[in-house]
């Protein structure tokens, strides 16, 4: 299958170094995976939508979702997640994580809802947990949206994000990938890890630090 492309806002910057890549289902002709990188004022908002199911319709609430997320970029990731949610009332919804990097302060404010995961690898195993999990909440942005709560997290420079959908299998956390350029661990993934039966999107993210 051939990587399906999609992006809003993209470009590289001193902040973040970072890759995606991505398949849809054989047979369709677009995914309805797509993935956001979007700069702020003080940081960078990193975020991979899963529209439900596959095919045009999919697409389409991902469509939705992205164009929010770019439009109100500079909310903190809850209300950001909320005005998601209302806009895509009208779709068959979505499953969305969300990161936001914050220069200023060596932060990273995350959360998700539905099975959009997310991992950070720490660079420095010695400065706390190795890997950390995002916080995933049940339900679906635009049907059913729950309490949500986000996670606080600092990052240090080479710490790598990982947000990836649930065409994507998990166990290539067992690889030995912390040290590559993010473009080539989305590619390795994506290639080695897709499951064939549903459209996958992997987005590498490293946090490089240093002034914006």
């Amino acid at each position: 299958m051939d990587p399906v492309k999609h992006s809003v806002a993209i470009q590289r910057g001193p902040l973040i170094d970072w890759g995606v890549s991505q398949t849809a289902l054989e047979g369709e002709t677009v995914s309805g995976d797509r993935h956001v990188i979007t700069f702020l004022s003080d940081g960078v908002l990193v975020a991979v939508v899963d529209g439900l199911g596959h095919g045009a319709e999919a697409a389409a609430a991902s469509q939705v979702a992205a164009d929010t997320l770019g439009t109100h970029r500079e909310e903190p990731v809850i209300p950001l997640l909320k005005r998601c949610h209302e806009a895509l009332r009208q779709t068959r919804g979505a499953a969305m994580s969300l990161a936001s990097f914050n220069g200023s302060y060596n932060t990273m404010t995350w959360l998700g809802v539905g099975n959009v995961e997310g991992v950070l690898l720490r660079a420095d195993k010695s400065a706390g947990p190795s890997q950390e999990s995002i916080m995933l909440f049940p339900g679906v942005a635009g049907h059913q949206l729950p309490a949500l709560r986000a996670v606080v997290t600092p990052v240090y420079p080479g710490d790598l994000l990982i947000l990836f959908t649930d065409g994507m299998r998990r166990d290539f956390l067992s690889d030995p990938i912390a040290g590559q350029q993010p473009q080539r661990i989305a590619e390795r993934i994506c290639a080695k890890y897709s499951k064939g039966t549903d459209d996958a999107l992997v987005l590498v993210a490293r946090y490089m630090g240093g002034p914006l």
